[in-house]
């Protein structure tokens, strides 16, 4: 069973291992794969950012973050991020975390939920994401710098609450 809280402090260094894990891969994430420990700290654990851990069996196998899209008058839109190790994946992490995420969000208030940039060739992320309501509301051309395919397509994605 996956359970899902919010994040401590004393959480970090299983995040950080995720976090190094999913950025190091440079398919998915726009962040410099040489990122820092302290780099992500202040990017995944800052102050206006919500992160959660999931677990299974008691070790986090998952984080997400959440937060305003934009600030001011585009604050009602959520955003969020989610990383999975990779030994967990294909297991329902990544499902788990972005339904409790939309659970989270309306509960704060949120109108919808956004998501600036997808990778397009992240295929899974791309199909779960429209499994759980999202539409595809722009494609970016060529933006992302893939580690290993070159430049490639990104999608913003976008559902109400």
């Amino acid at each position: 069973m996956i359970s899902i809280r919010t994040a401590r402090a004393s959480d970090f260094d299983s995040i950080w291992q995720i976090f190094r894990e999913v950025v190091e891969r440079g398919d998915t994430y726009v962040y410099d794969p040489l990122t820092t420990r302290e780099e992500a700290r202040s990017i995944w654990m800052s102050e206006g950012v919500e992160t959660f851990v999931a677990s299974v069996d008691g070790r986090i196998v998952g984080t997400y973050i959440l937060r305003p899209n934009q600030t001011g008058l585009g604050s009602h839109v959520a955003n969020a991020g989610y990383m999975v190790r990779s030994d967990a994946a294909g297991r329902g992490v990544g499902r788990a975390m972005c339904e409790h995420s939309l659970e989270e969000a309306r509960g704060r208030g949120f109108l919808a939920m956004q998501f600036n940039m997808v990778v397009s060739t992240n295929e899974g992320a791309v199909a779960l994401w429209k499994k759980l309501g999202f539409s595809i509301v722009g494609t970016l051309p060529r933006v992302f710098r893939h580690q290993r395919l070159g430049l490639v397509d990104a999608f913003v994605m976008h559902r109400f609450l």
